[in-house]
């Protein structure tokens, strides 16, 4: 009974233990230099070449990661996801009430 009692709480003070460190790695609290959600409406800054000029595309947030964002575009009347870099990235404008007025 002893031994029993001690393993439960081991394995009690390695869930305390443990706990802080799995906030720290949840996907939902990285800190992400522009804070996207998922289904967030977005602008993809897309250049092709380095010869072209940038394209803004628009696009919705599907997956976030530590270091890309997936985004769904369209292209050629079908939808397709694509992994991106954060900084090529713009927050959809939004509509003021006042201005549908």
């Amino acid at each position: 009974m002893k031994a029993f009692s001690l393993t439960v709480l081991m394995i009690l003070i390695n869930l305390v233990v443990a706990f802080p460190s799995w906030a720290d790695t949840h996907i939902s609290l990285v800190n992400y230099p522009h804070k996207f959600e998922v289904g967030q409406k977005v602008i993809w800054l897309y250049k092709a070449r380095s010869d072209t000029d940038v394209q803004k595309i628009p696009a919705e947030v599907v997956k976030l990661s530590p270091k890309q964002v997936q985004i769904k575009i369209r292209k050629n009347h079908e939808f397709i996801n694509r992994w991106v870099n954060p900084n090529k990235l713009e927050s959809f404008p939004k509509i003021q009430e006042s201005v549908l007025r």
